[in-house]
């Protein structure tokens, strides 16, 4: 079952940037860990500090992986082309956030991309990627076929 993590902007700092808030991690070595607890999934992550590219990566996979992982970062906030390119695939999509949004300027508690995902993860630290792997290992075929994100 193949799932991609896709990153959007500044998460290629991870570990190195606002520690307090993001963590001292880096995403890569975090990766290998989802890749060795997670055998079942056939996981592929990607990141770019650039929203065409992130659009281009969705409509790659958009319709024939069995689920994407999202954290847009800022976008989430702001990219109505992302919103626009989630709502187009049949993949079903679920938005993570490392920081508890929510606890963060006003301006972060709307997410352009909500509507059109699965669900949303926020809060967990990197463990939010974990919560969201999780729900597409447990899935059954049918659960998260063609179409589902919007159910």
């Amino acid at each position: 079952m193949k799932i991609l993590i896709l990153n959007g902007p500044n998460l290629n700092l991870l570990g190195r940037r606002e520690k307090s808030v993001y963590g001292s991690r880096s995403f890569e070595d975090y990766f290998e860990e989802l890749k060795e607890n997670f055998p079942k999934l056939e996981l592929e992550h990607f990141q770019s500090n650039t929203e065409g590219v992130l659009i281009d990566k969705l409509h790659e996979v958009g319709f024939s992986y069995k689920g994407i992982v999202i954290n847009a970062g800022a976008y989430t906030h702001t990219s109505v082309a992302l919103s626009d390119a989630i709502k187009a695939i049949d993949t079903p999509v679920i938005e993570v956030h490392i920081s508890n949004v929510y606890a963060r300027d006003a301006f972060r508690h709307k997410s352009m991309l909500a509507p059109f995902c699965k669900g949303i993860i926020t809060g967990f630290g990197l463990e939010s990627y974990w919560l969201a792997l999780q729900y597409f290992e447990k899935q059954k075929p049918k659960q998260i076929g063609f179409g589902s994100h919007n159910s």
